[in-house]
Formats: structure tokens, C-alpha cells, sequence
């Protein structure tokens, strides 16, 4: 299981915050953990990415952060819990993750279609080097957030370069997120964030 915290953090105060979200992360008991500033280029991803992975929703205990997450310096959290299966191909440096809403009146078939679209992306983008596409299970902050769509990518031109101006991005799957086409099923402010990683999240 993933859980996944884009904190918007007082800028004096984001050593002190960063020290003891890794602390809390530690002690959380998760199997991998990830606990990084954002880097710049992020949209709506906050000042602060923590990223943990459970066996499974049991081992999720969200007392360990509530202190933390309750610090006023702390001045918004988007985040999610999610289960998924990850793939992999090899090892990156960069971790990013795509928090976004599909509405409740978008048919079956539409979500089928728009999650086929986004998890094929891999398969023409070789700076992918693992990934996990989910369906939430609990949101929190701005949205009902549906969807955690996460890759580790080479280094972060793979992410700006290769992937983002990628044909497959802006001519398949962008469809789905511009209002100017009659595709469009994310249609709330999405976040996407990325980070500096040192080990497999997955």
C-alpha cells in the first residue's frame, strides 16, 4: 500500500519540518520511505514530498504523522492511500508523482480508456524506470483525489525532456486533460511533483 503527502511548508521552516517527517517516517515501520524537497518545475506539488510503502493497509498507522502534519508551519497537505502494482525495468533518480480527479459521472468505459492510455506511456518512454498506476482509496486536500500515477525516472531531464514533450504525452494522453478537447475528464487542478530519490520507492 502507498502513501503519498504534498506538504506546502513555511520556507524558514523547512529544515526543521523535513528532520522530523523523516524521523516520523522512520518509525512508521514502511518498507520504503521517501522524504524529499521538491524540485523546481513542480505544479501545485508542495514544498515537501513524502512518499512510504506498507505490506498492507494494516501496517498503515497515520498517527506517526499526525503530530508532524499538525505543525502551523505546515500550511496545506494534498495526499492519498492507495494500493497498486508496480513495475519495474530498472533503477532512476528522480521520483515524481501525479495526483489528479476523474468526476463521478464519468462513464466506466471512459476511466477504462484514460487509465489504458496513461499506463502504456512506459512502453514509449524509455526514461521510465518503474511505475504504478492506482485508484485511491482515501484522499485529502484540495480534491476527492481518484488517481496516483508515479514513476522513477533516469534523472530529471528523462522527466522534462523525453517524457513530457513525448508525442505519446501531448497527442494521446493530454486529451483527457485539456478543456479545449472533447475528451476532457480532469478537469480539477491536478499536482504534480517530483523529487530527488536514493533508493527504490517501489
Amino acid at each position: 500500500m502507498g502513501v503519498t503527502r504534498l506538504l506546502d511548508v513555511a520556507e524558514t521552516e523547512r529544515g526543521r519540518v523535513l528532520r522530523a517527517l523523516r524521523t516520523a517516517a522512520e518509525a512508521s515501520g514502511a518498507l520504503t520511505g521517501l522524504v524529499e524537497p521538491t524540485l523546481p518545475g513542480s505544479r501545485n506539488g508542495g514544498d515537501i514530498v513524502v512518499h512510504l510503502r506498507f505490506s498492507d493497509q494494516n501496517a498503515w498507522t497515520a498517527g506517526y504523522f499526525d503530530d508532524v502534519l499538525s505543525d502551523p508551519a505546515i500550511t496545506h497537505v494534498n495526499g492519498a492511500t492507495y494500493e497498486g502494482t508496480p513495475m519495474r525495468r530498472g533503477t532512476g533518480s528522480v521520483y515524481r508523482t501525479l495526483l489528479l480527479r476523474v468526476p463521478p459521472d464519468v462513464s466506466a468505459e471512459d476511466v477504462s480508456a484514460f487509465e489504458q492510455d496513461l499506463a502504456m506511456m512506459p512502453r514509449y518512454v524509455p526514461t521510465i524506470q518503474a511505475w504504478q498506476l492506482s485508484r485511491v482509496n482515501q484522499a485529502m486536500g484540495t480534491t476527492e483525489w481518484t488517481h496516483v500515477f508515479e514513476q522513477e525516472f533516469t534523472d530529471v531531464e528523462g522527466l522534462m525532456g523525453p517524457y513530457l514533450m513525448h508525442p505519446i504525452h501531448w497527442s494521446v494522453v493530454d486529451r483527457w486533460f485539456d478543456p479545449e478537447t472533447t475528451d476532457v475528464i480532469v478537469r480539477d487542478r491536478v499536482c504534480h511533483s517530483f523529487c530527488d530519490m536514493w533508493a527504490p520507492v517501489f
